[in-house]
């Protein structure tokens, strides 16, 4: 099997919902980023075998294979074939998980992994809402229903929080971490390495597209809040719920991108390997529950490598719910230090089919900014379902 490896990782700054990127179309934001890191890299976009990328919400701007269209409305070689998948909240991490199958099974050489939702102009559910809108049908049939309860991810957060003994306070401890450790990274300037500048038309007050642009530079969602602010908070899923928009990941546009290539192509081309990937895991779990699924796939990845949580540098777990990280954090016994160290979706945002690479990016970066070892990358999905990924900084 090929040793499989990073050479470069790099995101857009994630926008607010409405913010300075609704204005754009999601090619318009992955491309540049698909771009901008084949070029970091010192290759042509003609060395790429495949683009994997992940996206959620299919339909409109985002219908038909976004990814293709992102390459190819940003200058990539036609010969490249590109695919979107959908794993639905670990799109993009499924993106990286498929690349470096590609890679290590020596079907391709150069895989870019990636991931784009532009969740202003398609908020969740956008691509079920509009089929059933045109009678095309709902996504989850009758019998469906003879065996599971068909719930939503915020119920299943509320779930969680009972299974495991979370309580509201519990997770506005956590929100507000996320917070101080984002404007941390942020006053600290670590993002820069991996960010990627994009240009957005400016929207008028209506929302309509003007001739003006701006150059979207810096992350928009981070706020400032303390404990008392998240107190006041009304729950979103429950009337006496613990989740509230403080302690929940944010609505978010966004793109990011990961190149990975067999460790003997980069020696080839003459590229420096930053990290290596040594393991990953896609896992089912309660469907019902949904959101557990970081679990097992935190345990199958390291019992594969025989690695223990105390191995690992750094964990990037996406904060799609507070109660999500928390239950992961109690059952498994990891260092909340070593969590999401410059904050996570509920500070950062998510932009659903984004996040998976934007979380590889971000755990890449901070290895190499710490000189830490290795790194574990998991997501809750949709559906239940959890992705993982190991790496290791070279």
């Amino acid at each position: 099997m090929n040793e499989v490896v990073i050479v470069e990782a790099g995101r857009s700054p994630v926008g607010k919902r409405n913010g300075s990127l609704a204005g754009a179309h999601p090619a318009d934001v992955l491309g540049p980023v698909m771009m901008e890191v084949i070029k970091r890299a010192g290759i042509r976009s003609a060395d790429v075998g495949q683009v994997v990328g992940g996206c959620i919400n299919k339909v409109g701007a985002q219908a038909m294979n976004i990814t293709r269209t992102a390459w190819l409305s940003h200058g990539g070689a036609e010969e490249v074939a590109a695919t979107t998948v959908d794993a639905q909240c670990g799109s993009s991490q499924h993106a990286v998980n498929t690349a470096h199958a590609l890679i290590a099974s020596g079907v391709e050489d150069v895989v870019l992994a990636c991931g784009v939702e532009a969740m202003s102009l398609l908020p969740i559910g956008s691509d079920a809402f509009a089929g059933a809108k045109a009678g095309l049908g709902k996504p989850v049939s009758r019998t469906y229903f003879e065996h599971y309860e068909f719930v939503s991810q915020f119920e299943g957060a509320e779930r969680i929080a009972e299974k495991y003994d979370i309580s509201r306070a519990d997770t506005e401890v956590f929100g507000l971490l996320s917070q101080e450790r984002a404007a941390t990274a942020i006053a600290e300037g670590r993002f820069e390495t991996q960010i990627i500048s994009i240009e957005a038309p400016v929207l008028d007050v209506d929302g309509n597209k003007t001739d003006e642009t701006i150059v979207v530079t810096r992350d928009e969602i981070p706020r400032d809040t303390s404990l008392e602010k998240l107190a006041q908070l009304k729950p979103v899923a429950r009337e006496n719920g613990v989740h509230t928009a403080g302690t929940s990941s944010q609505i978010a546009d966004g793109a990011s991108a990961v190149l990975m290539m067999s460790a003997a192509k980069a020696a080839e081309l003459g590229v420096t390997p930053i990290a290596r990937v040594l393991q990953t895991a896609l896992v089912g779990c309660d469907p019902e529950l949904m959101l557990e699924g970081p679990i097992p796939a935190t345990r199958k990845i390291l019992e594969r490598e025989g690695l223990g949580v105390d191995d690992i540098d750094v964990f990037e777990i996406n904060e799609a719910f507070a109660s999500v990280v928390l239950s992961w954090e109690k059952t498994l016994g990891v260092n909340r230090d070593k969590i999401n160290p410059n904050g996570g979706a509920i500070a950062l945002g998510h932009p659903l089919g984004a996040t998976g690479s934007f979380l590889t990016t971000k755990a890449v970066h901070e290895l190499q900014r710490t000189g830490g070892r290795y790194g574990v990358i998991t997501m809750c999905c949709g559906g239940g379902l959890g992705t993982g990924t190991l790496i290791e900084r070279i």
